[in-house]
């Protein structure tokens, strides 16, 4: 039995205002439509923290403040084996601009349960709805 490919994630759930930045996946790529928080793999001598704010410049074309870790998750997909590590950031600089998502879309965590998330970032959002429930 082969072993699968095991990916290091990270994401960002940028919050302003009350709300969240979610991104939807864009179709093509694995978990096509789905919901997730923006980040990307952790690449060789990075810190988690270095490849989030990397990413997010990559993804968004925005600077971000890293902040506490929400979760740590580890979830088996066709393609590997995927850990996401997701934390709380604060927009420092820009506005986010599509260049990888389909959408991107400021959320309140009330109604972040709405969206179809990948399945690795679930229990960030659950985390999330926990911890700003009115």
């Amino acid at each position: 039995m082969v072993e699968k490919k095991k990916i290091n994630v990270v994401g960002a759930a940028v919050v302003s205002d009350g709300t969240v930045l979610c991104a939807k996946r864009g179709a093509g790529g694995s978990l096509a439509g789905c919901w997730e928080f923006p980040g990307g793999k952790i690449e060789p001598g990075e810190s988690p923290r270095q490849a989030l704010q990397r990413e997010i410049e990559e993804e968004l074309l925005c600077r971000v403040d890293v902040g506490e870790e929400i979760a740590s998750t580890t979830c088996e997909y066709s393609f590997g084996v995927v850990t996401l590590t997701t934390f709380y950031c604060a927009l420092l600089d820009g506005t986010p601009q599509l260049t990888e998502h389909a959408e991107v879309r400021w959320v309140s965590p009330a109604d972040m349960g709405e969206l179809e998330w990948a399945p690795a970032d679930v229990p960030a959002v659950q985390k999330i709805q926990g911890r700003f429930a009115p």
